[in-house]
């Protein structure tokens, strides 16, 4: 048996035996030593083996463990059977993300309504739609340069143009600051009715065409 093997055995015998000794805070920093060491090996396969650039592992990490821990807290399912449906539910979010976003090419009308249904509002909607585009439109980003489908001229219109929405973010703070939730969430919804008007708008102009 090799010495890798030897070391691996050990390590998953120390973990197995860990929490029945081992205080809630040292079970915590060594889960997150595991997290972290998860999401580290999911970027080496992809950039170290496959030689993609992806920024988008965040979100099915954060989709994995969100529904692991809601499967244990609120169902009683043990993390053993939580783990590969949550697995599960990654690939097939991913599935459905990449399907979608390569019709319409944007995730704001699939992620928006999302993050509406847990209740963030404002300040903490805009975050985290911000986060998630950041990530998607990365890898996006460098999936299409890497197959030659992004020019350098489009990537600079492209960095001018979120140059001037992001001035025009910071301007409406203030306004978005202010409103009431109840206002917000109205908003948002005739963004999405207007949103989804377009898309079908588009869909059918582009059969009749």
């Amino acid at each position: 048996m090799s010495r890798a093997a030897v070391l691996l055995l050990v390590l998953v015998a120390l973990l197995s035996i860990l929490p029945a000794f081992a205080s809630a805070y040292l079970l915590s920093v060594v889960t997150l030593i595991l997290f972290f060491a998860y999401a580290g090996q999911a970027w080496n396969v992809m950039m170290g083996f496959a030689g993609q650039l992806s920024l988008g592992h965040s979100l099915y990490v954060g989709v994995g463990a969100y529904a692991a821990a809601i499967l244990f807290v609120r169902y009683g399912v043990g993390p053993w059977a939580g783990v590969w449906i949550s697995i599960a539910l990654c690939a097939l979010l991913g599935a459905v993300i990449g399907f979608l976003t390569g019709i319409v090419v944007t995730t704001g009308p699939i992620t928006a309504p999302i993050f509406l249904s847990y209740g963030l509002v404002k300040g903490a909607f805009i975050a985290s739609e911000a986060a998630a585009s950041l990530a998607v439109y990365g890898s996006k980003t460098a999936v299409f340069r890497h197959f030659g489908a992004l020019p350098l001229p489009v990537i600079t219109q492209g960095l001018i143009t979120g140059a001037s929405l992001m001035v025009g973010a910071w301007i409406a703070k203030r306004f978005v600051l202010r409103l009431h939730p109840d206002r917000f969430r109205l908003l948002m919804d005739a963004l999405m009715l207007l949103s989804g008007l377009t898309m079908l708008y588009t869909a059918f102009v582009g059969v009749r065409s």
